[in-house]
């Protein structure tokens, strides 16, 4: 009767003891992980390209370039867009070669550098996009101002600045969380699986 009891106590404890995961197996799955939210990361930038530029086909770019041209913002608005265009570009090679890079890795500590590349990327993509949308702005305003400024008094030049940094905040604000909607998501379970590398790195 003793016999069966410790039997039954062994048992029970054996129920109940969780099942570990291997450092390896671990690994497996934080790189798995980190693979795909670096390959959607690559998707949506793509698709948010496309997206952006999908909305000149609804826009009447000659009243657009007419008022440009009225600002005396035609070399900028060219020259401007050709920069633009490139840096954007050189971002989406860069979340494509974060991809290839991530899921080729090797090593826990290799994966955690290149996790931590890529968020540096997203967080440089979403300056550089809202950092252009806010020049673009300001100068517009400067533009603006200038070509009106005969007929301005001082109060309604303060006003017109005043009313324009308050637009630009407003839409900055809301680029913002639609940016932190759009990668912020995908950001934070990189940087979940950033913390299991670092604890599993730290216990090796």
């Amino acid at each position: 009767m003793d016999l069966l009891n410790k039997y039954k106590e062994t048992w029970s404890k054996q129920i109940e003891m969780p099942y570990k995961f291997s450092t390896q197996e671990i690994y497996k799955m934080a790189h798995a992980k980190s693979s795909s939210i670096v390959k959607w990361i690559f998707v949506i930038g793509i698709l948010e390209f496309i997206f952006m530029n999908s909305l000149y086909f609804f826009m009447d770019m000659e009243e657009a370039y007419k008022q440009y041209e009225e600002l005396g913002l035609q070399s900028f608005v060219f020259y401007s867009q050709i920069v633009a265009y490139a840096i954007l570009i050189y971002f989406l090679v860069q979340f494509y070669q974060n991809y290839v890079k991530i899921s080729s890795v090797a090593s826990t500590r290799l994966l955690m550098k290149k996790i931590l590349q890529t968020r540096k990327t997203v967080r440089n993509y979403v300056f550089f996009n809202l950092s252009y949308l806010a020049l673009t702005m300001i100068v517009v305003t400067i533009a603006s101002i200038n070509i009106n400024i005969e007929d301005l008094s001082n109060k309604q030049i303060l006003l017109v600045v005043f009313l324009m940094l308050i637009a630009t905040l407003i839409i900055l604000g809301l680029f913002w969380l639609f940016y932190q909607l759009l990668y912020g998501i995908l950001l934070k379970k990189l940087n979940r699986n950033y913390k299991e590398l670092a604890k599993l790195e730290s216990e090796m």
